[in-house]
């Protein structure tokens, strides 16, 4: 069985556990940043934030300026819903990059980065991260030969990401497709167009995360600061 996505279906649970299904341009309008949810309308004059000054509801001219913990939660805030992470895994995830050594929020960003979902829609298989986590949860991915349907999957150096047969002639991934080797993929991937595999060469750096890089306020030690407290 063929499956179309979009790049505004809706989340499909993982687990059993609760996610995201509301407006997603609010939360972009929110964070003050394009988070890229809708794939490739994101990048185009239809998206709501190049339309709509400010953060979305009423009162706007009565907001406090943003404190130091505000701007902390703010980052964790872009961080989860670049990722599509609830709290409750956002803060294991943080916990376990603790754990580590080196600095804890590069540590947290890069497990985030090596989703198997968040390398799915790298690839270019699907244009946004919700198309792709579906893609996953049908079982249309393998990795290294063998099917996983587990989203969060750590993808690790060398593993080979491959769409299934039935999915390679859909309409959605060939556009995705295009559309990606137009833009072009992360340097710490490869793809084969031919066969639509995709190979992880190695670890991504700060710079080619999906988390726009700060050096002055990186948004990953904001995070730090947070969960410091």
């Amino acid at each position: 069985m063929i499956f179309l996505f979009t790049a505004n279906c809706l989340l499909i649970t993982e687990f059993n556990m609760a996610r995201y299904t509301g407006p997603k341009c609010r939360r972009c309008r929110k964070e003050g940043i394009p988070l890229f949810l809708k794939g490739e309308r994101c990048e185009t004059i239809k998206c709501p934030i190049t339309k709509k000054k400010g953060p979305p509801g009423p009162h706007k001219k009565f907001r406090k300026k943003p404190t130091e913990y505000s701007e902390q939660l703010r980052a964790k805030q872009q961080v989860k819903r670049t990722y599509g992470v609830m709290e409750k895994q956002f803060r294991r995830y943080f916990h376990n990059a603790a754990k580590h050594k080196g600095k804890t929020g590069l540590n947290l960003l890069l497990v985030l980065e090596m989703r198997l979902d968040n390398v799915v829609k790298k690839l270019g298989f699907a244009s946004s991260l919700a198309a792709a986590r579906q893609v996953v949860l049908h079982k249309h991915i393998k990795v290294n030969g063998k099917t996983v349907n587990i989203p969060s999957y750590e993808v690790k150096i060398n593993d080979k990401i491959q769409i299934t047969n039935s999915l390679k002639e859909n309409l959605f991934v060939k556009k995705s497709m295009e559309i990606s080797s137009q833009k072009g993929i992360s340097p710490w991937l490869s793809l084969d167009m031919e066969n639509l595999t995709g190979t992880v060469i190695r670890q991504p750096v700060r710079e080619e995360m999906a988390i726009p890089y700060n050096e002055e306020r990186p948004k990953e030690q904001l995070i730090v600061e947070l969960y410091s407290k």
